[in-house]
């Protein structure tokens, strides 16, 4: 973790030399200075050298932890109490951590000035398929016959040619354990593929290699396979790799690729690329982007988790090899294969412990009662699962053991993940023009690392094919929390059920992440003592308000909570903070569209570094003309009432995401809806009105050319207003919910004019459209069409119905003449991508 705390206190210092609001004396300034040119420095090393950084690490992350804790707690206590004592102590304690960076960077100048080249890279290599199977995935073969078949059909049919500009290569990925190198050997030792191959080879990598190792291990295998002759004694290991390699077709299997570089130092020694004998290349890899640019021509077969029935048959084979399970074990046994999580090698693992035991049914329910713990803590399956984040590239590192911070079958939203991310400081510097933006794309960026690498696994997409949220499985959860403990990392995060006055006993003084599950509102009285805390999220707890020294962190930069209450003035306090969300839990959604006027606090507009809000419960007040523009703010919801002036909409001139809810039946007043053009930055909109209608003040909004998704609810416009959202050249989303538009016939057609020319996801949910007559300009982009609700429609125009990129339908079942009229688009629709979804 010590790239994580360099980063981090990267940002610290920046913080500190400046900004005018830390009045420090020039010897000191010079001091954090210093300070901050060594932290740089050795954060340079680390991206530099990672592999030469291992022998410093740990000597760096404690000392840059206590420089930071140091310097925060400096922070905390003098500058919000200016008069307090002990200044000269805190920097002594400074002093003397700094003496020892200086130290470390010495010894880091010492490394580099011996490095001469790469270190070595020793690597292991199997020919004969009689070779024991690698103990990576060394399993019995349960529920992979149909993979076989594929991969064999893939391995065996004859290619055009004029479709393969490079060597053919067929790549197997999914996360460790999950049977990549059982399914690639089943393969590769099966009696087809034998006698379709002349020359086959199987190469396993190690973690480190050398490329001189692995080519005359390569040669020397393929000597054993070819007549003596074919190459000549004088030439070189590469080019008698080359010859035969060229001269024969041949089979070869690259197990547990880690990199491209890897790739491309090994692939020089398999002869021609663009040779037509129907040669081929197979590939395990646990990273889908190598697998992705090294496959593209050929083929790539993502494996999956077992299920429970496959987990159970696995676990039986391996315990009781050509027998039968004895029946008082069955129940027990069915629950230590759901505890291995579907996961093959925690099976296996799982399977060789009990296979050690007296089968008797105690010591089978003594297993079960802890078999993930038997799981985590085996040598075997540590040393395999970890290589995933062993490779991770340092930057990386503590963005995944956060995210292992979450409890079981956590499903961990990306656009929070990011947020807390940032907060923390995992992501880069803020220190160019527009770095929050900047820190958002490099965050999205992680994220798409970490599933590409099979860490993560992902749970639902958005419509433009972004990640929308994710998992991380159990036992690698459970592993990577016992890591976090062996980094020191667990002092930056507490993400658990547990009482927070607990947590404040162990980690109170260092601290920086506090995300509660525990329902008793007792629990946050010891958040007085986190003075360092950055994230604070509450949501999920049962308290009915804030305590008071939630106010006093300065340091908070992410303030989450679900209790519908008044924000107190004290929030400007918190002079750091970037994310405030007030959203429902379970027991407040009831106050999710209460119409009582209260309001968030005029200070709102005091904090000029706030980027994200959002409140379910809380109107945004009258800036009553002593407002500065919150120049920073992207995020603006789920506000309500919003009153659009003109000098509102300059206090948010750079919102991207706008929510608003209005309320009908009650407040009839003009919002000013038309200003919201004014937003150039704007690309999100959701716009609802509950309780009746807008419509008799004439309340039309204009939307600004910027907006990629809009979403309306309630709204009850004539289908005829819809042409001042068709000509929206960016939209790309269009949400029409709860009667968003009303009327029985929507019509469109007019001049040879494209509209909606980039919308991909329409939806219409909760309308009384009858008639919707299109014509052959509309929609040419869509590609998922949501009919929810729409029980009075029972045709889809053939415009949309067979337009160009239309891959997804989504009806009920309920509508029968919907139902039959999307059945015969697919039925005369050739795409075979096209899809039809019963909701």
């Amino acid at each position: 973790m010590a790239y994580a705390v360099l980063h981090s206190l990267a940002q610290t210092t920046y913080q500190i030399l400046n900004h005018d609001e830390y009045p420090i004396s020039g010897k000191l300034k010079d001091q954090i200075r210093r300070l901050r040119q060594e932290v740089v420095s050795l954060r340079n090393f680390f991206e530099l050298f990672p592999y030469e950084v291992n022998s410093l690490e740990t000597r760096i992350r404690d000392a840059a932890n206590e420089a930071e804790d140091v310097i925060e707690h400096w922070m905390h206590e003098h500058i919000r109490s200016p008069a307090a004592t002990d200044i000269e102590y805190d920097f002594g304690e400074l002093k003397m951590v700094m003496e020892e960076i200086i130290s470390i960077a010495k010894e880091m100048q010492e490394i580099v000035m011996k490095l001469d080249g790469p270190r070595p890279r020793p690597a292991m290599l199997q020919s004969s398929p009689t070779t024991t199977t690698p103990d990576v995935d060394s399993f019995t073969v349960v529920g992979l016959k149909e993979q076989v078949v594929k991969l064999r059909v893939q391995l065996c049919k004859r290619s055009p040619s004029h479709r393969l500009s490079s060597r053919p290569v067929i790549s197997i990925t999914g996360m460790g354990g999950v049977g990549k190198t059982t399914l690639a050997r089943t393969v590769y030792e099966d009696e087809e593929v034998v006698k379709r191959f002349p020359v086959r080879v199987w190469i396993a990598l190690s973690q480190n290699y050398t490329m001189e190792n692995v080519f005359e291990e390569l040669l020397l295998s393929l000597e054993k396979q070819v007549k003596k002759g074919l190459v000549k004694d004088g030439s070189t290991t590469k080019s008698k790799i080359r010859k035969i390699l060229t001269f024969k077709k041949y089979l070869i299997v690259v197990d547990d690729l880690w990199s491209e570089e890897t790739w491309n130092e090994i692939s020089e020694g398999f002869g021609d690329p663009y040779k037509r004998d129907e040669s081929r290349i197979m590939i395990t890899t646990r990273n889908e982007e190598v697998a992705s640019s090294l496959s593209a021509a050929m083929y790539h077969h993502k494996m999956g988790l077992m299920d429970e029935t496959e987990s159970w048959s696995l676990l039986k084979q391996k315990v009781f090899p050509g027998k039968e399970c004895p029946p008082e074990l069955v129940k027990t046994g069915k629950d230590i294969a759901k505890g291995c999580k579907r996961l093959p090698l925690a099976v296996v693992v799982a399977a060789r412990i009990l296979a050690q035991r007296n089968q008797t049914q105690s010591s089978w329910e003594e297993f079960a009662q802890n078999v993930r713990t038997h799981i985590v803590e085996d040598t075997q399956f540590q040393k395999i699962m970890l290589l995933s984040y062993t490779h991770l590239p340092h930057p990386l590192r503590p963005c995944f053991l956060y995210m292992c911070g979450f409890h079981d079958d956590y499903e961990i939203r990306i656009s929070k993940l990011i947020k807390l991310w940032m907060a923390e400081g995992f992501v880069k510097d803020q220190e160019e023009a527009e770095g929050f933006v900047k820190d958002q794309e490099e965050a999205e960026e992680y994220v798409i690392q970490l599933v590409s690498r099979n860490l993560a696994l992902v749970t639902a997409i958005k419509f433009d094919g972004k990640i929308k949220s994710c998992v991380v499985h159990d036992l690698v959860r459970d592993l990577c929390k016992g890591k976090a403990i062996d980094e020191n990392f667990e002092r930056r995060i507490s993400n658990s059920h547990l009482d927070l006055r607990e947590v404040a006993r162990a980690y109170a003084s260092t601290l920086r992440s506090v995300i509660s599950f525990h329902p008793n509102e007792s629990s946050l009285r010891g958040l007085r003592k986190f003075k360092l805390l950055r994230v604070l999220d509450l949501v999920d707890t049962d308290a009915y308000s804030l305590p008071a020294s939630v106010f006093e962190l300065f340091h908070l930069r992410y303030l989450a909570f679900g209790c519908p209450m008044e924000v107190p003035s004290a929030i400007s306090r918190l002079e750091n903070l970037r994310t405030l969300i007030i959203c429902p839990n379970k027991r407040s959604r009831q106050y999710k569209y209460s119409r009582d006027e209260i309001y968030l606090p005029l200070e709102i507009w005091m904090m000029p570094l706030l980027t994200h809000l959002v409140s379910f419960f809380d109107l945004l007040p009258d800036p009553e003309g002593a407002a500065s523009p919150l120049k920073k703010l992207l995020t603006l919801s789920v506000v309500k009432k919003l009153i659009c002036t003109e000098e509102m909409m300059k206090l948010i001139c750079n919102v991207e995401k706008l929510s608003i809810t209005y309320f009908g039946d009650i407040y009839q007043q003009d919002y000013m809806l038309h200003n919201l053009v004014l937003l150039s930055q704007l690309e999100k909109l959701t716009l609802v009105v509950t309780k009746g209608s807008l419509l008799q003040l004439k309340a039309k909004p204009v939307f600004p050319e910027t907006l990629k998704k809009l979403t309306l609810s309630g709204w009850r416009f004539p289908w005829e207003d819809m042409k001042a959202i068709a000509t929206l050249h960016n939209l790309q989303v269009l949400k029409l919910r709860d009667h968003a538009f009303q009327g029985s016939n929507w019509i469109n057609a007019s001049d040879e004019v494209v509209l909606f020319a980039k919308l991909q996801y329409l939806v219409i949910e909760d309308s009384d459209l009858e008639k919707w007559i299109i014509d052959k300009w509309r929609f040419p982009s869509v590609k998922n069409l949501v009919l929810k609700g729409c029980g009075k429609l029972n045709e889809i125009p053939k415009a949309i119905g067979y337009g160009p990129e239309l891959e997804i339908i989504e009806v009920e079942r309920a509508n029968e003449s919907l139902l039959k009229c999307v059945q015969e688009i697919r039925k005369t629709r050739t795409r075979s991508r096209y899809n039809l979804l019963l909701l």
